[in-house]
């Protein structure tokens, strides 16, 4: 639910096919992949009355690249929908994601045999393959021999994939060693719950690698900045739950994105040397479980500290950050003004919330501040927002001072989402008298934005905005 404006919902279009967990329609649709393809679509009429499948008119190129984009199941199933569609999903680039094919609680065994399935029929070449990490332990010879299939040759993305809803111990198996086979073809690849010894960190190389995610990954310090090296046109980088290193080192001039959503009582000392594309920055927070200081997470821009949520040391400014996610233990309106005058081009924050303890009154205490601080935000996101005077307090200021807002977006819990409440808050929040005329308010309970702890995927950062719910 949500009032004033609506956003846009992009609901996917199914493709209806028979219920099957074997092998793929095609072993039995078209035989083996060098046998003939059906007749090109312009010699196929259709039946009398029918309208012009124009779709299929497209060259098989077109529809193999079509098929490529879809989900794994639903790109088995083209074949079913003519004669025309039978032989494009082999002809097409392999993307095999396992959390597309069955679902979570399939059995694994079942898992297995259809992954042996579609890699001894498809006649490659692989552009995705996606596993779980458990089948790196589970299954390490089956999980070999796919990696080493021709299948798979030059294949552009790897992952094995873990979501964990509490943090337990990595697994303690490497990576495979055929991993380092498409170390000159890989565009993305994400590790997770696995041990990445030294020896195996050093072989690998990957001068392509756009796209790196580490999850629940057992790492040395050494290698986890050895790792970063090897990947010198890396651009989005994404770490959650790591062991074995508490200092990470950035220096890279193409990184755009980098997303860490360690547990709260994680330490982690960030120091970025030099990168001189970084857009996108996320998750600052000032912990939850931690008591000491000390203890906060930390990173450090040339001569800026800021520890946790508050900047110690404001030496340099960061002008390439334009979106930035921050999850606030206590709302602080000096801790967000704080990270404004350290990253001035801010564009986009994301604020997630836990109590509200401080006032966060501004007009006394931040008047001449705010007066000379130019507020570059277009958009703010607060979530949850509970309408005490500390939210009002801290909302009030974009409101009133936010001269170029083009979005502020008011994530309400569901007993809140009533028009008393609603009409209170707009009179509290003085939206008439709003800085920026254009600016939209939206009070909503539909999860519209991604938090940091629904971010599973490396991919997800190549969004132009990746907080943003597709």
């Amino acid at each position: 639910m949500e009032t004033e404006a609506s956003f846009p919902s992009l609901k996917k279009r199914k493709l209806a096919a028979p219920k099957s967990h074997g092998v793929p329609p095609a072993l039995e649709a078209t035989g083996s992949p060098g046998s003939e393809p059906p007749p090109p679509a312009h010699d196929q009429q259709p039946p009398p009355g029918d309208a012009a499948d124009r779709i299929s008119d497209l060259a098989d190129a077109i529809l193999g690249e079509i098929v490529s984009l879809l989900p794994s199941k639903q790109a088995v199933r083209t074949q079913i929908l003519s004669p025309r569609w039978r032989h494009i999903w082999s002809s097409a680039p392999l993307i095999l994601d396992c959390e597309d094919l069955l679902p979570a609680d399939a059995d694994e065994d079942v898992l297995a045999g259809l992954v042996s399935n579609i890699v001894s029929v498809h006649p490659g070449p692989g552009r995705r393959f996606c596993v779980p990490s458990c089948f790196l332990r589970d299954r390490a010879a089956a999980v070999e021999a796919w990696l080493r299939s021709p299948t798979l040759d030059s294949l552009q993305e790897l992952e094995f994939w873990f979501k964990s809803y509490y943090r337990p111990q990595p697994l303690q198996q490497p990576p495979p060693p055929s991993t380092v086979r498409f170390s000159a073809t890989l565009r993305v690849l994400t590790m997770g719950n696995c041990n990445l010894p030294d020896s195996t960190v050093q072989e690998l190389q990957f001068p392509l690698l756009k796209h790196l995610g580490l999850g629940l990954v057992s790492i040395s310090e050494c290698s986890l900045h050895g790792l970063i090296t090897a990947c010198p046109a890396l651009e989005c980088l994404l770490i959650s739950h790591g062991f074995g290193f508490c200092c990470l080192k950035i220096n890279s001039l193409t990184l755009r994105s980098r997303l860490l959503h360690q547990d709260f009582d994680y330490g982690l000392h960030v120091s970025v040397v030099s990168a001189p594309k970084l857009e996108t920055l996320g998750c600052l927070s000032d912990g939850f479980y931690i008591s000491g200081q000390d203890d906060l997470s930390r990173i450090v821009f040339g001569s800026t500290v800021i520890q946790g949520l508050h900047v110690d040391k404001l030496a340099t400014v960061v002008h390439t950050v334009k979106i930035l996610s921050v999850t606030i233990k206590t709302l602080s309106l000096d801790s967000v003004i704080g990270l404004m005058r350290c990253f001035p081009s801010l564009e986009k924050v994301y604020i997630e919330q836990y109590t509200r303890k401080e006032n966060n009154e501004w007009r006394r205490k931040h008047w001449n501040l705010i007066t000379c601080l130019d507020i570059r935000l277009k958009e703010i996101v607060l979530d949850p927002y509970l309408g005490t005077k500390s939210d009002i307090n801290l909302a009030s200021l974009f409101v009133m001072k936010a001269r170029v807002l083009e979005l502020m977006t008011f994530m309400l819990e569901p007993r809140d989402y009533n028009d008393n409440f609603l009409a209170e808050q707009r009179r509290k929040l003085q939206l008439e008298k709003r800085a920026s005329r254009g600016a939209q308010f939206h009070f909503t309970t539909d999860r519209s934005v991604r938090r940091v702890s629904d971010m599973h995927h490396v991919r997800d950062l190549d969004l132009i905005d990746p907080f943003v719910c597709c």
